[in-house]
């Protein structure tokens, strides 16, 4: 049966984290570019909010995107499967692809937003602190230019016990790590995609989710 584990499945994650038609006058009508899903339409919808639309455009360079192997409904099953099975240290729960998404101008300019269920954390470890970005957003949210990460507890209703949520976003390829502005553009997709999959799960309680971009964390000197 399956059941969750430590977070042996955070920390292989956290090892990558050091990336209308117009017309001329008098001439032939130019068209905008057709096909493709729109923000609002990507992945069931989690970045329709202006903010989140924002920040999937600027991270893939376009208006219209391509699925790339999305599999919300298996990655939500997996959730719920890990909530109702019994704790086991026999099992690795594997990550499944929330939203996969390309670019439908540029095919090499890709998203991916993976799932899964871990242990009780920290999940940010002292020799990645000073390469990452923390947010206030969960239990932990924090980024690099290329890979970030939203940690959030979810309980759904008796028999299932609580679970810690998983949510890595892994952005195109390339980006300097100095780029700040990607960062929060990553922890922006990451955490609206775990509102989106607390709210279809139906998490008990309060999940500790930023609302629109979440803040950065405050820092101890």
């Amino acid at each position: 049966m399956r059941s969750v584990l430590t977070g042996i499945g955070a920390a292989v994650a956290m090892a990558a984290l050091l990336t209308g038609c117009g017309g001329g006058d008098g001439g032939e009508a130019t068209k905008a570019p057709e096909g493709g899903l729109t923000a609002a339409e990507a992945c069931g919808g989690f970045a329709k909010a202006p903010e989140t639309s924002a920040a999937l455009k600027a991270v893939l360079g376009g208006e219209r995107f391509e699925d790339d192997l999305s599999k919300p409904e298996k990655a939500l099953d997996r959730l719920r499967e890990d909530a109702a099975a019994p704790w086991s240290d026999s099992y690795r729960p594997q990550p499944v692809k929330y939203c996969g998404l390309q670019s439908a101008a540029e095919a090499a300019r890709n998203l991916k937003i993976e799932v899964n269920a871990v242990g009780k954390g920290p999940y940010l470890g002292p020799e990645l602190a000073d390469k990452v970005t923390s947010y206030t957003s969960g239990l932990e949210a924090f980024t690099s230019s290329g890979v970030g990460h939203v940690y959030f507890t979810c309980r759904l209703k008796a028999p299932a016990h609580e679970i810690t949520v998983e949510m890595t976003v892994w952005g195109p390829a390339g980006v300097p790590d100095t780029d700040m502005e990607q960062r929060t553009r990553l922890i922006t997709l990451a955490n609206a995609a775990a509102r989106d999959v607390s709210a279809k799960l139906g998490c008990q309680g309060e999940d500790g989710l930023a609302t629109g971009v979440p803040a950065p964390a405050a820092t101890t000197s």
